[in-house]
């Protein structure tokens, strides 16, 4: 007899974070951003960055970025400089209205996860973090999403 799809762990998972997915997904939206630009802009909170570690950090081809970071110009949210030491160089940085939109958005987040995970006790959430962590995924071989 097969088993049914909830008795296999892969299944549950990936209907669990297709739900998961989507609910975060709605939080990083809730300035109107695309997430990837949400995620940008939580990349860039620490402080100033170059253009090239930025796309590292995003795992995302410098291209890609460079359409990510016009947009987030274009409204304002972050902007690109030239780096004084070294004029090929770019250094973004997120803006005033940028921190404060990304204010609005990890306090969405929060709430989601608040919603999500608010039957789990901190210890539980840190267990299913380190679960996690070691569940094998290569996410080069996968289009999480990232358009």
């Amino acid at each position: 007899m097969a088993a049914l799809p909830t008795d296999r762990l892969g299944f549950l998972l990936s209907f669990r974070g297709e739900l998961t997915g989507a609910r975060i997904r709605a939080a990083l939206g809730v300035e109107g951003l695309h997430p990837r630009n949400a995620m940008t802009l939580m990349q860039l909170a620490p402080g100033a960055m170059g253009q090239r570690d930025l796309a590292a950090a995003m795992e995302v081809d410098p291209s890609q970025l460079v359409s990510i970071l016009n947009e987030l110009e274009t409204a304002g949210l972050a902007e690109r400089r030239r780096d004084p030491a070294d004029r090929r160089r770019h250094i973004v940085e997120i803006t005033e209205a940028g921190t404060a939109a990304l204010e609005r958005i990890d306090a969405a987040v929060r709430a989601a996860e608040r919603e999500l995970f608010g039957d789990l006790t901190a210890a539980e959430q840190t267990v299913l973090r380190g679960l996690l962590d070691r569940v094998v995924v290569d996410a080069g071989d996968h289009d999480c999403g990232a358009e």
